[in-house]
């Protein structure tokens, strides 16, 4: 009997050893943050540019979609691509109630499967929220000649906005469960997402003028 319970003893630590506890995560705020990203993100994607035409042309408001706009939602999309992938894993920072050990294991349903900084959801919201902040500011304030337009304030500006605070304490609540990330990991995707969104813009809104430059069709190639 004792060489038998010797034998087994082995056995029974190196199960207790393996053995990594699972985390309850709060489902219906994580599913808030990820609807909340996509209003936000669709919003600005889908707004047309809004502009006061000058003189020159027809005088009044016009509004025009442009191609070109994939070219900083695209670059936007790397970026979050970037930050949920290798930054994460370079800065290894696990969500709360979890371990870096619990992490790297990828146990599938385990709360766990993936780090938290930076804040993939919150990078994303707040940089499309600064992107078409930046829009709008260059839009009104050079091709509109500071001439101000509800409709471009709200899908460029305050949608946006309330979407990714949305989508930010949908993250760092707890309601029902653990919440998905830390304050500082929220604050991480937070910052460099509404500032690179904010330079896109700019820098896109900038090079490409609203108007398409010849006819007076609604999309511009």
């Amino acid at each position: 009997m004792i060489v038998g319970a010797t034998l087994l003893w082995p056995g029974e630590a190196h199960a207790q050893q393996t053995t990594l506890p699972f985390v309850e995560r709060d489902t219906n705020w994580g599913l808030v943050s990820n609807l909340m990203m996509g209003v936000g993100v669709a919003s600005v994607t889908l707004m047309p540019r809004i502009y006061y035409a000058s003189p020159d042309a027809t005088v009044g408001w016009k509004a025009r979609w442009h191609i070109s706009s994939l070219a900083p939602v695209m670059s936007m999309v790397g970026l979050t691509l970037l930050a949920d992938g290798p930054l994460r894993n370079a800065i290894k920072a696990p969500r709360p109630d979890c371990t870096v050990d619990m992490t790297t294991a990828q146990l599938p349903g385990s709360g766990c499967e993936s780090f938290g900084m930076l804040s993939t959801q919150s990078f994303a919201s707040w940089g499309a929220f600064g992107g078409g902040l930046g829009i709008f500011l260059v839009d009104t304030l050079k091709y509109s000649n500071g001439e101000f337009h509800g409709g471009a304030f709200v899908g460029n500006v305050a949608v946006p906005f309330a979407a990714a605070i949305m989508t930010s304490v949908g993250r760092g609540l707890d309601g029902s469960g653990v919440a998905h990330e830390s304050p500082e990991q929220i604050i991480g995707g937070v910052v460099p997402g509404m500032l690179l969104g904010g330079v896109l813009g700019l820098a896109y809104s900038f090079l490409q003028e609203p108007n398409c430059g010849y006819g007076d069709t609604l999309f511009c190639w």
